[in-house]
Order: structure tokens, then sequence, then C-alpha cells
């Protein structure tokens, strides 16, 4: 009898301990990402900031909430089942808490897919494209009319192009991209370009000179053979028609899509300057704007990360739930390991509803 007591006080002290760790793990990973999301807005207070609009959000992640939920569900009852001593429900369950476990990394993996097509990327880009800026240096002629650009429409003669116009477009730049590799003077010296009837409809202009294709190069009447750094330009700019860039990163239209900020307040964007309150910004803080970093993005994609990290460890938890499961080291009278696996699970979806949240009405 005493030694019985005497193994039923150390399990309730074992018990305790792991929930003890648990609660400081919570803890911890709350203090983490509430240090997190207060460096966000701490840092939107001086800078250009681009926040995504409700329905640019992917949709990847509306569909990863809905099964961390239900993986909740499934969780919770696993749980309940297992105090009845249903052991094979219990089973099912949790095999099921792993399924949406993993489609939640699934999902979460399509809506990184998503925003990077739309140019919404972790690190390395800005918010306004400074290299390779159409009108910059070079415009481009489509059937004797200028290529506009403002914002991030492509328009002709005041007309949005037409799908089959811009690829097109698309493809007559691709002649002009130079790969990493191929970006030395000695290379560009030798490269010869060579496009069948070029002029036809699509014709490039240097700093309002036409160019024409002499010898394999692209030569100005005026201005002569295209310079190492101007060749360079040019496929800054193709890179840009290729992925449809126009004058911003973040696909779409501005104030529709996506909004940018500065110090609070929003800018709208016309005649390619940034305006606040319908006058433009003086010219310092155009330059600023162009220099400036993706910053809001690359906390997006750093917060959700971390938090799918915290996912991931959970899914080998949880696999070793299942595998404890199916050798009878869970049952009515032992399921600790699993009620812990309960909290830690609806800890880490309260945790994404509160920055999927975050997100929709601060970013």
């Amino acid at each position: 009898m005493s030694q019985n007591y005497i193994k039923n006080e150390e399990d309730l002290k074992m018990n305790k301990a792991k929930k003890n760790l648990i609660y400081v793990a919570m803890l911890s990973i709350i203090m983490l990402f509430g240090g997190l999301t207060s460096a966000y807005i701490v840092s939107m207070g001086d800078s250009f900031w681009l926040k995504l609009s409700i329905s640019s959000w992917p949709i990847a992640f509306w569909i990863s909430t809905g099964i961390m939920l239900i993986g909740s569900i499934s969780i919770q009852l696993a749980l309940f089942y297992a105090k009845k001593g249903q052991l094979k429900r219990m089973k099912i369950l949790l095999l099921m808490t792993l399924f949406f476990a993993l489609s939640f990394i699934y999902t979460q993996y399509l809506g990184y897919i998503n925003l990077a097509k739309n140019g919404i990327h972790l690190t390395g880009s800005g918010i306004i494209v400074k290299k390779g800026k159409y009108g910059d240096l070079f415009k481009v002629k489509y059937k004797g009319s200028y290529i506009k650009v403002d914002g991030n429409n492509f328009s002709i003669n005041a007309k949005k192009m037409s799908e089959d116009d811009f690829n097109a477009y698309k493809k007559f730049m691709q002649n002009f991209i130079l790969l990493e590799n191929q970006v030395n003077q000695e290379f560009i010296k030798k490269e010869v370009i060579k496009i069948n009837n070029y002029g036809d409809e699509f014709q490039i202009f240097y700093l309002n000179n036409a160019l024409n294709i002499s010898n394999g190069k692209l030569v100005s009447q005026k201005y002569g053979k295209l310079k190492f750094t101007e060749r360079i330009h040019l496929s800054d700019l193709s890179k840009n028609v290729r992925d449809s860039r126009g004058d911003f990163f973040a696909k779409g239209d501005l104030g529709k899509d996506f909004h940018i900020y500065f110090k609070g307040d929003e800018l709208d964007y016309f005649n390619r300057k940034l305006h606040l309150k319908g006058s433009p910004l003086p010219s310092y803080l155009q330059n600023k704007a162009e220099q400036s970093q993706d910053t809001s993005s690359s906390y997006l994609w750093l917060i959700t990360i971390l938090h799918l990290l915290h996912v991931v460890v959970t899914i080998f938890y949880i696999l070793k739930l299942v595998l404890n499961s199916f050798t009878g080291k869970i049952s009515k009278s032992n399921n600790i390991s699993l009620s812990l696996g309960v909290v830690f699970w609806h800890f880490l979806g309260f945790l994404w509803l509160y920055l999927l949240l975050f997100f929709l009405f601060i970013h």
C-alpha cells in the first residue's frame, strides 16, 4: 500500500512538472511573438510601410486557419475518448489530427508561394522599383506608340495593354535579360543580339533616341553603342517586365490590393510620384521611398514562419502520441501526454488566430 502511495505521489509530481514545463514554454513563446509584433508596430513609426489589403491575403492562409481549428476539435475529441476508455476512436482521431497538422504545413507553403508570386518577399526587395525603372533611361514603342507605365499599369494611347499585347511585350524584352553569370563586361562586349524583325512592332529608345541593332549590338545614332552600365539597366528593366512589375514590387493596384503609408498617413500614387493628401512628396522623400526596403513584408514572413516552425515541432510530438496510442502507452488512466498535447495545440491555434488578426488589421 505504501509503495503504491509513493508511486502515485511520484506520478503526480512528474505530471505537475510536465505541465509547468508546457506553461513555461507557452509563456516564452508569448513573449517572443509579443516582442516581434511590438517591434513591427514600432518600426512603422518613421518608415515607408507597405500593407496588404484583406482581399490580397492568400486564400491558402484562410484554409490553413480552418484546418488548425478542425485539428483542435479532433485532438480534443481524442482526449475525450481516451478518458472514456474508447481507445479505438482515440487512435483514429489522433491520426486525423496528424493529417490536419501536415495539411496546415502544406497550405502555409502554398500561402508563401502566393505571397512571393505577388511580389511580397522575405528579404531583398524594396517597395518602389529603382533598378531598371521604366523611363529613367529606356522607353519602348509598340506599333509606333510609346508604352506608358504608371504604378503597375501598362498602357498604350491611354488604354491598358491587352493580355496578348503585354505577353508579346514580355517575350520581346526577354531578349535583353542577362543571366547572373553573364553580367561581366568582357562577356557583354562579345554578346550578339539576334532578334528577327526588330523594329517591326517593338523598338527600344534610349534617352528618347531610337536604338537599332548593328552587328549584333544595340546602337543609337546619337550615342553609339550602349555602355556596360546601360546594358545592365536594360537587363534590369527587362526582368521587371518579365515579372509584370511596373513601379512597385507588390503586384496589383495601390489602394486596392496594397497600401503604402508614411508616418501613419496613407499615400497615393499618380504621375509616377507618391502623394500625400493630394500634394507630391518632397524630392528627398521620393528618393527615400525608392531606397526603402519592404520591412513590413519581411516581418510578415519572419513571424509566420516562426509560428510554422513551432507547428512542425508539435507534429513530431503528435506523431509520438500516435505511436504511443498504438503501443498502449496512452490509456484511460494514463493520458497526461495527450492532455498536454491538446493544450499546446490549442495554444498554437489561438496564437495563429492572433497573428492572423494582427496582420489583417495592422499589416
